[in-house]
């Protein structure tokens, strides 16, 4: 489990995320959802201690992510950032290897390898292995982050924007991805995402952010209402249960 307990972050006397104090359950996707500026990266930068907090306290698996050391927490919680700056020479195994950092410094082993070649597979990446970044599309390069994310084999991936730059199908894939991740590999993922229907379709859980607060979580169902989804975004919404689950339109 994930528990934020009045967690701040002050970046003004303007813009500020929390007091925040929120328990994600293990297993699954939770997304984080809301406008622009709510506060969705903020929070998933600090759970993952990428970004410090000014206040309170977060806890994964019982570590206290602000006091465990860095070699321990990163095999507990893999992130992926929303800009990654890796020298394009490299070639997708290179990348994904990276993932076993926290465990072979920098020496693979034959189980290294073995791991590094689970995840290309799954990621549809095996045929892709040795080109370098430079030569693949947005939506190839991607999968490779996520690729890589997946090799470190933590049970908590964090995901900031995934489908940035993506088109529809290639975000679609994406979350199918990431849905088996979650359910073959036993994985608690969290994901920020712009698209309200994506995390419909794909989450088990939504937490969604307003103003740098909590505003609602729960299971799918219970936030997918027009209601809240009006309130949340600011403008009309109206859900509809239709053949593929539950669907919003904006109006």
């Amino acid at each position: 489990m994930i528990k934020l307990s009045h967690v701040r972050k002050n970046y003004n006397d303007e813009v500020n995320v929390g007091p925040v104090d929120l328990e994600i359950p293990d297993g699954g996707i939770t997304a984080l959802v809301g406008p622009n500026g709510a506060g969705k990266s903020t929070l998933l930068t600090m759970i993952g201690r990428l970004l410090d907090m000014d206040e309170g306290s977060i806890e994964v698996a019982h570590f206290d992510v602000a006091k465990t050391k860095s070699k321990d927490l990163a095999k507990i919680i893999s992130v992926l950032r929303q800009e990654n700056h890796f020298i394009t020479k490299l070639t997708v195994r290179q990348l994904v290897g990276f993932g076993r950092f926290p465990y072979s410094h920098g020496r693979l082993t034959a189980e290294d390898e073995e791991i590094i070649d689970r995840y290309l597979d799954f990621l549809n990446l095996t045929e892709l292995e040795d080109r370098y970044l430079e030569q693949l599309s947005g939506g190839q390069r991607q999968r490779a982050y996520v690729a890589m994310v997946l090799c470190q084999e933590t049970d908590y991936v964090l995901l900031d924007e995934p489908l940035n730059n993506l088109d529809i199908a290639h975000s679609v894939q994406m979350m199918k991805h990431l849905h088996r991740a979650a359910r073959e590999f036993g994985r608690t993922i969290i994901v920020v995402l712009h698209d309200i229907n994506f995390a419909a379709r794909y989450a088990d859980y939504v937490c969604a952010v307003k103003d740098g607060a909590i505003v609602e979580f729960g299971p799918v169902a219970e936030v997918m209402e027009s209601e809240k989804l009006s309130e949340i975004f600011g403008t009309d919404i109206e859900v509809i249960d239709g053949p593929w689950g539950l669907l919003a339109c904006y109006h």
